[in-house]
């Protein structure tokens, strides 16, 4: 591999990086976007839940992820495999479900359990921006700690 090719893969990481960062941890909308592409693309599977567009994508994050996100949420990273364009994360992502997580469990009343739950993400990058982002979540595992 080429110093010019880790160098592609490095700032595709830190893309990811960042944005994950300007979501879970600082829950700045604002700040995910100027990572985002005009055109970019987010899904949770299988909810079906986020947006394309930056329109789309401000309202699924303002309305749907940041106000309702966990304090407690852990994110472990399991695997990450990265080429020029995408980064795939395998992460284990643990939370106590004491709010609603309509971009998740859409329309499901807190448990109060904790949870621990895997998850799959792939997030695309093109020009130095998010251009889309899929994240797969292991719904069975997540209903069945959850008691639902």
């Amino acid at each position: 591999m080429t110093l010019q090719i880790q160098q592609y893969i490095w700032a595709v990481e830190k893309v990811r990086d960042a944005f994950q960062e300007a979501v879970y941890v600082a829950r700045d909308v604002d700040a995910a976007l100027a990572l985002a592409a005009t055109d970019c693309a987010v899904r949770h599977l299988p909810s079906g839940s986020g947006g394309t567009g930056h329109d789309e994508l401000r309202r699924h994050l303002a309305e749907d992820v940041v106000p309702h996100l966990p304090d407690d949420l852990v994110f472990t990273r399991v695997s990450r495999t990265v080429d020029k364009w995408r980064v795939v994360d395998e992460t284990t992502v643990g939370f106590t479900h004491d709010r609603e997580l309509p971009w998740l469990l859409p329309g499901v009343a807190p448990t109060g359990r904790r949870a621990e739950v895997a998850a799959v993400s792939v997030l695309g990058v093109r020009a130095s921006k998010v251009a889309f982002q899929r994240v797969l979540w292991d719904h069975v595992g997540l209903v069945a700690r959850l008691g639902l």
